[in-house]
Order: C-alpha cells, then structure tokens, then sequence
C-alpha cells in the first residue's frame, strides 16, 4: 500500500465537522444548498453531486441522513459504500440491509426508492462508471483490506413532499 492510499483510508481531523456542516447546509436549505459541493480538498478535480441517504438506524430505530456523492446509471441512484476505504461498511449500508425501502433527496426532489446491491457485470459497469465519476472511489478499494465495496442501485418509487423524521 502507497503513503497516497494510506492517507486515503486515514481518518482525517475535522471531516466529521464537515459532513455535519454539508447534512446542516442540505436540509436547512431544503436542497437549495448542498446539492453540488467543492472536493477538491479531498484530492478530487471537481465539484462533486450529493443527495442525501435516509434511513432507520437498524439498532435505535431512529432516522438517519447521510450526504453521498452518487452517480446516475438509467433510472437508478448508484452509491459506493467506501466509507473512505476502511475495512468496515458504512452504518448506512448496514441500516440498508434491514429495510427494503428507503428515502433519498436530491437537491430540491424527494423520494421513496427501493433498493439493490448489484451484482456480476452491472456491478462492473456501476463501478467503472463511478471510478469514472469519483477518481477517488478506485483508491479506496485498494486499501479496503478484503472488504467488497457495496455498490447500491436505488429506484425512485414516488416522489415526497419532504424528508421526515
């Protein structure tokens, strides 16, 4: 593993700061804010999209936001469960398993998807195409340890007026 990749899977001081400030920014703005953010500070070259993931905690049952960059693969969401190349899966992947449906909201529109992990080839083509997207995604594969990197298809069933708790 290179000096690069290991800086990749380091936790990096302040970056929970800064998913809290973008998650505040998104929903106080109600997706007027947030949707498209500068990642050039994590090595990236461009402005990333994010929605934002919601979920039930599968231990407190509570509701659960996420910001995550995504891709757009046909008429599905696409989401890397990275978790910045740690050899866990990230809890909203975890709280994913236990619950068939979800919400997302991307910028300004909400929804309530279903979701899939995709497997074999279209879990190449979703992942090629993410790498593609996000430079960084490929990198922390490298240092993931053993741990297959989900690759999350997400379905818009309906749109919402709103996230909600």
């Amino acid at each position: 593993m290179s000096d690069n990749d290991m800086k990749v899977a380091a936790y990096r001081p302040g970056l929970g700061r800064l998913v809290k400030d973008h998650l505040t920014q998104y929903c106080d703005s109600a997706g007027r804010e947030g949707h498209i953010i500068d990642t050039t500070s994590f090595e990236n070259p461009r402005f990333t999209p994010t929605l934002l993931l919601q979920t039930r905690g599968r231990k407190t049952g509570k509701v659960r936001r996420v910001p995550l960059g995504y891709g757009l693969l046909g008429r599905e969401w696409v989401l890397i469960g990275t978790k910045g190349g740690t050899p866990e899966h990230p809890a909203w992947y975890l709280n994913l398993l236990e619950q068939s449906e979800c919400e997302m909201q991307v910028a300004t529109q909400v929804f309530r998807c279903s979701w899939r992990e995709a497997q074999g080839e279209e879990r190449q083509r979703a992942w090629d195409y993410m790498c593609d997207l996000h430079p960084l995604v490929e990198r922390y594969e490298r240092v993931a340890s053993n741990r297959v990197i989900p690759v999350i298809m997400l379905l818009p069933l309906e749109e919402l007026p709103a996230l909600t708790d």
